[in-house]
């Protein structure tokens, strides 16, 4: 078990794209154990961080049966962590600034928080991910999320980009919720909250994110948020907030359009929300004088979609278990 007072963890699944140039930048910059924790990837990423691994002890592979990031992360601190005073969570597909590391440990002893959180400023490598960066910066796309503003003064949130935390609040709260396969992250935050501890967003730091690089990933990637926020309304027993509700409303809208399509009543919502998502992404191509952006809006779109379908069945499937417990 380590002995060291901090420790760096890295879920990841199938990043070969990412992370070895990630591992050995972060190995250059500092001295801290770096534990990437691998769902079972089948893309080379295991072969890369052992190559790493072999030219750097610091470096280290930690296999995850359970595949999802907060088993990961759960593995990684219960493996390496139990002595450490913090640890830091990077995402395998992201950027870090040089400082980024030092400057979460100076924010967490200055503002003597229990967990740092960062902005996420996502940008594109390519023409589709450009896009999708745009359209997850925007207003309609993100709808106001604190930890997607990257200009702003530090302030003490409820949720941010997880970055850094410390470990004795982690494990008093009882770590990430395994059932959770996406927006663990804002489960834990409710419940470290509740317990009395202390969430600060840094403005003195910010990662880079590169967003899923096709559209069907990209609506996967959303239902799977949608499962996740409403898993967490469910066991929370939270209302969404008003900026969730647009996107919420989206596929319950769909299918009254379809079952109805010939009464304006039923169809006009669709319809007006579609018009709004693909007149903002007019307005995005204006803004940025870049014709192709036009298609903003229908990124827009899918990942407002994907977030309603997910949220939508994970409701329906609880509604139908609770349904059976009852006839039984």
């Amino acid at each position: 078990m380590s002995e060291l007072k901090n420790i760096i963890i890295i879920p990841c699944l199938n990043e070969i794209m990412h992370i070895e140039l990630l591992l050995n930048n972060l190995s250059e910059l500092i001295d801290i154990p770096i534990i990437v924790v691998d769902g079972g990837s089948s893309d080379g990423t295991q072969a890369a961080v052992m190559k790493v691994a072999n030219e750097n002890p610091q470096v280290k592979l930690l296999k995850n049966p359970k595949k999802i990031q907060s088993a990961a992360i759960n593995l990684a601190v219960q493996t390496f962590a139990l002595n450490s005073e913090f640890f830091i969570r990077l995402d395998a597909h992201g950027d870090y600034p040089d400082d980024f590391v030092m400057t979460l440990i100076n924010e967490v002893n200055k503002e003597k928080s229990d967990s740092v959180v960062v902005t996420m400023d996502t940008v594109g490598s390519s023409s589709f991910q450009s896009m999708v960066a745009i359209a997850q910066n925007s207003k309609l796309g993100n709808g106001g999320s604190a930890h997607r503003n990257v200009n702003h003064n530090g302030k003490w949130v409820e949720h941010g980009h997880h970055a850094l935390m410390r470990v004795s609040a982690f494990l008093d709260v009882g770590g990430y919720d395994e059932s959770f396969i996406a927006n663990e992250d804002a489960e834990l935050d409710f419940r470290l909250v509740q317990a009395g501890y202390k969430i600060w967003l840094t403005a003195e730091t910010n990662m880079k994110y590169y967003p899923r690089n096709s559209i069907t990933k990209l609506a996967i990637q959303y239902y799977r948020y949608g499962l996740g926020r409403a898993s967490n309304a469910l066991k929370h027993k939270q209302i969404p907030k008003l900026r969730q509700l647009i996107p919420l409303s989206v596929f319950p809208c769909f299918l009254m359009a379809l079952l109805n399509p010939l009464n304006i009543l039923t169809v006009l919502p669709f319809i007006s929300w579609l018009i709004l998502c693909l007149g903002y992404g007019v307005l995005l191509a204006l803004k940025n004088k870049n014709l192709i952006l036009v298609l903003s809006g229908g990124i827009i779109a899918t990942m407002h979609m994907g977030w309603s379908i997910g949220f939508c069945k994970k409701l329906l499937s609880n509604s139908f278990h609770l349904l059976v417990g009852k006839l039984k």
